[in-house]
C-alpha cells in the first residue's frame, strides 16, 4: 500500500500524482464529527468564485478532474475532494449513502472557509451535487452536471436487477469479512504495484488511486446509484444550472441526461461528442471551463 501511515491535516503526499501533470498535491482534512477526507485544491485568482468538483463512481478527485485543474484555476478557486470510500476519501462502517457524501462536501466547504460554491458533478457526482443543493442550498450558487442524471436506471425491472446485484455483492463483502482480500486481491493482479516516489505515468498513478478504494463502500455506492431518483423534486432547482450531455455515452443514455436538463427550469444544455469518460480526453477542458463560466455569469 502506498499510503500505509496516517497523515495529519494539511500534510501532503509527494507520491500522489505524476510530476509531469498539472495535478495539485492533495492534503487530508478533518471534518468535525465525520472523519478525515482528502482534497486537491487550486487557489485561483483573488476573489474568484469557487468550484467544488465531485467525481464519478470508482474515480477520485484527481483521476476524474486532472484535465481541468490548471485551466479552471485561471478563473476559479478549485476544490476536488475524494468522496467517501473512494481513494483517500472518508471511511465509515455506515452503509454508503449519497446524502452522506453531500453532507461531507458541505462540511468540507465549511472547514475551508468557503461560504458557497458552484457544485460540479460528474456521473455519480451529479446526484451528490443535486443533494448538496437540496440539503444545503445556501452552500450552492450554481450547478454543472456532467454525464449524469436525476435517475440512473430507467424502468422498474432494470432498477430491480441492478440494485439487487449490487446489494448482493456488497452484502457478500460485508458479511463474509472479505473486505481485506476481495476485490483487492483480485484487483492487484491487474493493477500495477505502486512504487516509491511520485509515479512516472498517468496509468501508474490511476492504478495507485484505484488500489486505495474501500471496495465494500464502492459496491454499496453502486447500489446507492441504482436507487437514486430525484424526479419528484429536481424541478425545484432554482439556481443557474448547466447540463453537459455526453452524446456517445454507453453507460448512461444521452436521452436520460437530457431528461435531467428538461426537468430543471432554465437549465442550459451543452452536448459533447464523446462517451462516459469524456473527462479523460484532452478536448474536455475547454468546453468544461466555458460551461462553468456561463453558470458563474448567471449567479446573482
Amino acid at each position: 500500500m502506498v499510503d500505509a501511515l496516517p497523515r495529519g491535516e494539511g500534510e501532503v503526499d509527494l507520491r500522489d500524482a505524476p510530476s509531469d501533470l498539472p495535478i495539485p498535491l492533495g492534503r487530508r482534512v478533518e471534518l468535525p464529527g465525520r472523519g478525515t477526507t482528502f482534497v486537491r485544491e487550486r487557489e485561483g485568482p483573488v476573489g474568484a468564485p469557487a468550484l467544488v468538483l465531485l467525481h464519478g463512481w470508482m474515480a477520485s478527485g484527481g483521476t476524474n478532474w486532472y484535465r481541468v485543474f490548471e485551466p479552471a484555476s485561471r478563473h476559479f478557486r478549485v476544490v476536488a475532494p475524494d468522496l467517501r470510500g473512494h481513494a483517500r476519501g472518508l471511511r465509515s462502517w455506515r452503509r454508503f449513502r449519497l446524502a452522506d457524501c453531500a453532507d461531507d462536501v458541505a462540511a468540507l466547504l465549511e472547514v475551508l472557509g468557503i461560504d458557497s460554491a458552484i457544485a460540479v458533478g460528474y456521473s455519480m457526482g451529479g446526484p451528490v451535487a443535486q443533494l448538496l443543493w437540496r440539503r444545503h442550498p445556501a452552500k450552492v450558487d450554481g450547478l454543472v452536471l456532467c454525464a449524469t442524471s436525476h435517475s440512473f436506471v430507467p424502468g422498474v425491472r432494470e432498477r430491480l436487477v441492478f440494485t439487487s446485484a449490487m446489494a448482493a455483492a456488497a452484502g457478500t463483502t460485508r458479511l463474509g469479512g472479505l473486505v481485506a482480500s476481495w476485490p483487492h486481491s483480485v484487483v492487484k493482479q491487474w493493477v500495477p504495484v505502486s512504487t516509491r516516489g511520485r509515479p512516472n505515468s498517468i496509468q501508474l498513478w490511476a492504478a495507485a488511486e484505484m488500489r486505495r478504494h474501500d471496495w465494500r463502500m464502492i459496491l454499496e455506492a453502486g447500489h446507492a446509484i441504482g436507487h437514486y431518483d430525484a424526479r419528484q423534486w429536481i424541478g425545484e432547482v432554482d439556481i443557474p444550472t448547466a447540463v453537459m450531455v455526453t452524446v456517445r455515452d454507453r453507460a448512461l443514455e444521452p436521452s436520460q441526461q437530457e431528461k435531467l436538463a428538461m426537468s430543471i427550469p432554465g437549465a442550459a444544455v451543452h452536448r459533447i461528442e464523446d462517451g462516459h469518460v469524456a473527462c479523460a480526453g484532452p478536448s474536455f477542458a475547454a468546453p468544461f471551463v466555458d460551461v462553468c463560466l456561463d453558470v458563474a455569469s448567471r449567479v446573482r
